[in-house]
């Protein structure tokens, strides 16, 4: 670590630009050593880039003079929070200074007549749903990553989670933003009403957009009513094609789940190994399914259900705080899935619903000729499946072996009329293949929307 820390000690700022950051901020918000940098410069996606400088602000001021100077000075500015993105979002591969919003963590309000929230980019998601809930209030996006990942850091990536096919996406709850520009301009797209279709809705547009088009400081966030009752069911199969099958047969009941959760073979296995598991060792694939309503509601959409639900190896029916196991056996597959090998190449990935079964044994295929251990598994309500390649990276030649692997499987998913990300963003992982499914056409807009944003590329330059 001694030596890795003396060799990064370039920074790209001068003495003059050091000066005045250190007059926009306390002493303890700026951060110039290698040792305290160092964090900084990466993510959950595994790449790194030394940061010239972390500037850690507390309020809208300190983030507008600083955007003002980096626009005056051309130098790019990488927003992040709690860095949980899998695509390397946030790493400062171009230089420029990393601005970590945590310390903005405060909820501002919480309204139970207009049901909504007003809080801070820093504001941990799990935190804020407590917070709600305490109030019989229901901010529903939950990405797994949700007890430490950022509300600022949901709405830069869309982010969305197990209960997306019932309640959407994490731009379905965003009503308003306040947004600081490249240049120091505050300012604000929507706010506490629920609908708004004054102008163009930058609001959507700045939802998603990973931090190229302006500094998230607040947001507005619609609420649900909290459901009064929910219950979770747990049912396994001898073949993954009868799981699948049943998610169709769920759909024809004319209910929507709140939940719908796949887990083929090889899940079932590396959980096995991890910790003690309530289904039989013949499971070829299992579903999580949970409902939720009034508890008339809820007893009537088990029995529908289960009505469809044939040829099983186990069903388990957990109601209100007795489901937690099952979420929790689902929240494990992360830690259970270093079973198979020391590295992971996370992905996400996202298909027609018709052609699941299509995409899960078309990458498992890919991945057997690779010789590489494979996971394809997830919210299978909305056809969106998360993708682990194993390996072991000190093997000469994995890293490429897996690359080629992955681009692979990207490509198939494109023939079955997917996207090659569903939930996880763009960042630097994904940006080479944006050709292929957006297209030069799109594309071309997009760059113009961001030169409009950002016209001097400061912003998380070459990201998305």
């Amino acid at each position: 670590m001694k030596t890795l820390i003396k060799n990064l000690k370039s920074s790209g700022l001068s003495k003059a630009q050091i000066k005045t950051l250190k007059s926009i901020l306390p002493l303890d918000a700026l951060l110039l050593t290698p040792q305290e940098k160092l964090i900084y410069g990466t993510d959950a996606g595994g790449r790194f880039a030394m940061p010239w400088a972390v500037v850690r602000p507390q309020t809208v001021d300190q983030v507008q003079q600083i955007m003002h100077w980096a626009e005056q000075e051309r130098v790019p500015v990488i927003p992040r929070a709690s860095a949980t993105n899998v695509v390397s979002a946030c790493v400062p591969h171009m230089g420029g200074i990393v601005m970590s919003c945590l310390k903005m963590n405060s909820i501002l309000s919480v309204d139970q007549r207009d049901f909504t929230a007003h809080v801070q980019p820093g504001v941990i998601t799990y935190e804020l749903q407590q917070a709600v809930r305490a109030k019989s209030l229901f901010y529903p996006p939950d990405p797994a990553s949700l007890r430490v990942c950022t509300i600022g850091g949901n709405i830069s990536t869309n982010a969305g989670g197990m209960h997306a096919v019932k309640y959407g996406v994490t731009r379905d709850y965003v009503l308003g933003l306040e947004v600081v520009l490249p240049g120091g301009e505050l300012i604000r797209t929507g706010g506490r009403v629920h609908k708004n279709v004054v102008g163009y809705d930058l609001t959507s547009l700045l939802v998603g957009a990973e931090g190229t088009l302006g500094v998230i400081v607040g947001a507005w966030l619609k609420l649900l009513p909290q459901p009064p009752c929910s219950a979770t069911i747990l049912v396994c199969f001898a073949e993954e094609n009868q799981a699948l099958d049943a998610v169709d047969k769920v759909f024809t009941t004319g209910m929507l789940p709140a939940a719908l959760e796949f887990l083929p073979a090889e899940v079932l296995s590396c959980l096995s190994g991890y910790a003690s598991m309530p289904w039989p060792e013949s499971a070829g694939a299992a579903l999580i399914i949970q409902v939720d309503g009034t508890e008339a509601k809820v007893k009537e959409e088990i029995s529908l259900v289960c009505s469809k639900l044939t040829d099983t190896l186990h069903l388990e029916i957990a109601r209100q705080k007795e489901q937690e196991h099952i979420w929790e056996l689902r929240r494990l597959i992360n830690p259970a899935s270093f079973r198979l090998g020391p590295d992971k190449c996370s992905d996400d990935v996202c298909v027609p619903r018709s052609r699941i079964l299509n995409a899960v044994q078309g990458i498992r295929s890919i991945a057997d000729d690779y010789s590489l251990p494979v996971l394809v598994f997830g919210h299978v309500g909305d056809g969106n499946l998360h993708v682990n390649f194993m390996y072991d990276g000190s093997i000469q030649g994995m890293k490429n072996q897996v690359a080629g692997c992955r681009r692979e499987m990207l490509r198939l998913v494109l023939e079955l009329d997917g996207s090659i990300s569903g939930e996880h963003g763009v960042g630097l992982s994904k940006r080479p293949f944006l050709t292929s499914q957006p297209g030069s056409g799109v594309l071309r807009l997009m760059r113009g929307i961001k030169k409009v944003f950002d016209p001097h590329n400061i912003l998380n330059p070459e990201k998305l």
